[in-house]
């Protein structure tokens, strides 16, 4: 059995009455939390194999990134700001992410956690809304990638089993036509019989599902409305409750993705069975207040892209409605080229303030609760509360700790409203999942050279960018 000690810092447990233990340590067992309390009580009565030294910094759970994107990483700034949602994912993203080849996935893998777990991420859902089932040797370079960086990764298979209508094909051909020199996939790229996409995503969770001492986890993911029939949805939740897991979808981003009266996008998840607590929504931000009802009654749980959605003018989705009536959400950075970084405090920083300023209520969103979104309460969104999100005994060992001795950090009396109110996200110095160090100093220890690595993933992102065509 290994033990390691991590003391002498400010332990933020997250636990049900929001401890925070002043001169705190935690006491880690191979892979989970064994004892919080006292600095001066655990050293005493522990003699740890090692002892990590917070220095008076902040000691956090590790943080969870409810929904994100991981292999557009590379169109970082490769394309022009002004581009509404469906621009964006039709003349750029979905052309180039089709064209990506292993290599390509795998390094925008490894650049992708090596950014999460500087953030102090030890958990992420990526919703892979391109998976290129035909080609597994992509799906597993980023699958190798997740394993070697040491972090929590669950991978949200994406399908897609109903064919684009007329409407849609013409909307995308106006789209499509700002860049035609870009190789566009047709609309029915993705589209594929509802058996066979189910029968995908169970194969990849039998395979997959619980690798890497069980930090990956595969989850059926249908895409959007617009491209899942009503059994594809009924059978992605049949999948979550057969494998006891969980299944995310894209719902209700942009006003052209809502239904509209007389059933909501909410309505009609409800009818075909798809909400519950399984369910994690990405975006929710075309919504009404019965809709919001509705996701409280049926346990839904919502994963608030509010970056992503405000750099792409689509607005962003009703959270304080959803927090007065109990609905469970979680903040995701959504595309790492859309927000432009993997940093939920830097995020919960923003939604924070701006849905007190739209609000004009300063009550509204309060840092504590901003907090939760990235810890506890993003952990209940992804169903991992039982052992995630907080530091409590018996909880995995996923660990953050945060320099705290920064000039914009001084004072903090209260560290969760600084954290929350005025961290950057770059303080966090060193990061523990499942009881094994990934990050220490700075430095990330599992994917090889930092430096190198930024180099591999400009020269992969200069070739993929010219290679499609993008402007």
């Amino acid at each position: 059995m290994t033990d390691l000690l991590v003391t002498n810092g400010t332990v933020i447990t997250q636990n049900a009455d929001r401890e925070v233990v002043d001169d705190g340590a935690v006491l880690i067992l191979d892979d989970k939390i064994a004892a919080v309390g006292p600095a001066a009580k655990l050293e005493t009565d522990y003699d740890a194999d090692r002892v990590i030294d917070a220095d008076g910094g902040a000691i956090i759970p590790g943080l969870v990134n409810a929904h994100t994107h991981v292999s557009d990483i590379l169109l970082r700034g490769a394309f022009a700001a002004d581009r509404g949602l469906h621009d964006w994912l039709y003349n750029v993203k979905r052309p180039a992410c089709v064209a990506m080849v292993p290599e390509e996935h795998a390094v925008a893998a490894a650049l992708y956690c090596t950014e999460a777990v500087r953030a102090g991420v030890t958990t992420f859902v990526e919703s892979d809304t391109e998976v290129i089932w035909d080609d597994r040797d992509a799906i597993e370079a980023k699958f190798d990638a997740y394993a070697r960086s040491g972090i929590r990764s669950i991978y949200g298979a994406g399908f897609a089993d109903s064919p684009p209508d007329e409407a849609f094909e013409l909307l995308l051909a106006d789209v499509q036509v700002r860049d035609p020199d870009i190789a566009h996939p047709p609309a029915d790229y993705f589209t594929m019989e509802t058996d066979t996409a189910l029968t995908r995503v169970e194969s990849l969770i039998r395979e997959f599902h619980g690798n890497a001492d069980g930090r990956q986890s595969v989850w059926p993911s249908p895409i959007v409305l617009a491209s899942t029939t009503a059994e594809g949805f009924r059978g992605a939740y049949r999948i979550a409750e057969e494998y006891d897991l969980m299944t995310t979808a894209h719902v209700a981003e942009a006003e052209a993705q809502e239904r509209g009266a007389p059933l909501s996008n909410i309505s009609y998840l409800r009818n075909v069975g798809y909400l519950g607590e399984r369910a994690l929504l990405g975006h929710c931000v075309q919504i009404d207040a019965a809709d919001v009802r509705l996701l409280a009654k049926t346990n839904t749980k919502v994963a608030h892209n509010f970056f992503a959605n405000m750099r792409l003018a689509t607005g962003f989705a009703p959270v304080v409605s959803m927090l007065e009536n109990g609905v469970v959400v979680g903040l995701g950075t959504d595309n790492a080229n859309l927000n432009d970084a993997i940093n939920p405090l830097a995020d919960a920083r923003a939604a924070s303030a701006a849905h007190k300023g739209f609000h004009r209520d300063p009550g509204v969103v309060p840092a504590q609760t901003a907090f939760d979104m990235v810890t506890i309460d993003a952990a209940r969104a992804i169903g991992r509360e039982d052992d995630l999100g907080s530091i409590e005994v018996g909880k995995q060992a996923d660990i953050a700790i945060v320099d705290m001795d920064r000039p914009h950090l001084t004072p903090s009396p209260n560290p969760v409203f600084a954290l929350v109110t005025a961290a950057q996200g770059d303080e966090v110095e060193t990061v523990i999942c499942a009881g094994e160090v990934v990050m220490e100093d700075r430095e990330v220890l599992t994917l090889g050279d930092t430096d190198e690595l930024m180099t591999e993933a400009t020269a992969a992102a200069d070739d993929l960018v010219e290679r499609v065509g993008i402007e």
